[in-house]
């Protein structure tokens, strides 16, 4: 079987050849070309084509941020950013990579792991990566991000739903960059609660929601738990990293239990509760993802009557949690990623609203 052939890009020689070296000792694995720049690793992975990049953020010549976006507008490969989580500005660099078309992002070894585990979890997740099918992303023209996503298509259908209260959106792998994109195309202010849950881990998950806030237009930030849903009105509300979000008589809530589908948060416990608490009054919208995490609690609020969502296959980064929710029958409509914001914003007359505020 011929083995994964990957490219590093790091500026610093010793964790370099930490890596290289983990590389190198898994038969699976094949370290083909090594990078300390930004502009070497587009040279690099242009000429040997790799089945996965590992970057670093920060790089001289090029920083990562830049070359990942070059490499996804160019010649598409999986990437996996191998970064330290030291400060904000670096954790907002994470963002814009995965925004840009970056599948996932692994903190680098600190010395404080225990024996083996960062290995074990660095080449377990390099192998996952490897395996995703990527799609062109066009390069920014400024912000570091794509501008938003055209008005709606004219074969959008048309569906009413009539006293909605609350939208609820989960996504994984692929989710950062698909959910800038709905935000940005989806009108500020937008009168209901978005509840949303991404499957982004500490330590990187920290910040994630002041940069959706900075990026969006719209108003984003971690639940706090015990808020009224109408102190919420117009806002998107995130489940903080390691907490599930549950909506519960009236309120917010946050809670450690169990993970679910190896998720905390998880986007089913929160579908779940939505579906208890509103029954046919919500929208529900499951978006790339690997894995099943969704697909039930998506399934339960239609089964009470909710609107129910589903991205497509040829908008997902990966077609898993999706495609496990259209496998039961969860999803009413299944949606490129350029129809979910039009759609949003139609069922609430969004446009109407802002002009007679």
């Amino acid at each position: 079987m011929a083995r994964i052939r990957v490219l590093v890009v790091e500026d610093s020689i010793t964790v370099r050849k930490r890596l290289v070296q983990v590389l190198a000792a898994d038969a699976e694995l094949e370290v083909v070309g090594e990078a300390g720049d930004g502009r070497h690793a587009i040279e690099l992975c242009r000429e040997l084509r790799p089945d996965v990049v590992t970057l670093d953020m920060m790089l001289p010549v090029m920083s990562g941020l830049a070359a990942s976006e070059y490499i996804m507008a160019h010649f598409p490969t999986p990437i996996l950013i191998v970064s330290a989580s030291i400060n904000r500005g670096e954790l907002f660099r994470a963002y814009d990579a995965l925004a840009a078309g970056a599948v996932d992002v692994l903190e680098k070894p600190n010395g404080n792991e225990g024996d083996g585990l960062w290995e074990e979890r660095f080449l377990s997740t390099v192998k996952l990566v490897s395996r995703i099918r990527v799609i062109t992303h066009p390069r920014p023209r400024s912000g570091g991000l794509s501008h938003p996503l055209p008005v709606a298509p004219a074969h959008l259908p048309q569906i009413v739903r009539q006293g909605l209260r609350a939208v609820a959106i989960g996504a994984s792998t692929g989710g950062p960059a698909a959910i800038v994109e709905i935000l940005r195309s989806l009108p500020a202010p937008y009168p209901l609660p978005i509840l949303l849950v991404v499957h982004i881990g500490e330590p990187f998950g920290s910040a994630f929601a002041d940069w959706l806030d900075g990026l969006t237009g719209h108003r984003v930030s971690y639940a706090r738990g015990e808020e009224s849903l109408a102190s919420v009105e117009g806002r998107v509300v995130m489940a903080p990293p390691d907490r599930h979000l549950v909506v519960r008589e009236g309120r917010l809530h946050l809670t450690s239990d169990p993970e679910r589908h190896s998720c905390r948060p998880s986007v089913d416990v929160l579908f779940e509760s939505v579906a208890r608490e509103f029954g046919a009054a919500c929208v529900a919208c499951l978006l790339t993802g690997m894995g099943r995490d969704g697909a039930s609690g998506l399934l339960e609020i239609r089964r009470r009557g909710g609107l129910t969502l589903a991205q497509d296959e040829a908008t997902s980064t990966v077609y898993g949690m999706p495609r496990e929710a259209a496998l039961l029958g969860a999803a009413e409509r299944v949606l490129g990623l350029a129809e979910v914001a039009p759609l949003l914003a139609a069922l609430v007359d969004v446009p109407r609203n802002r002009r007679a505020s």
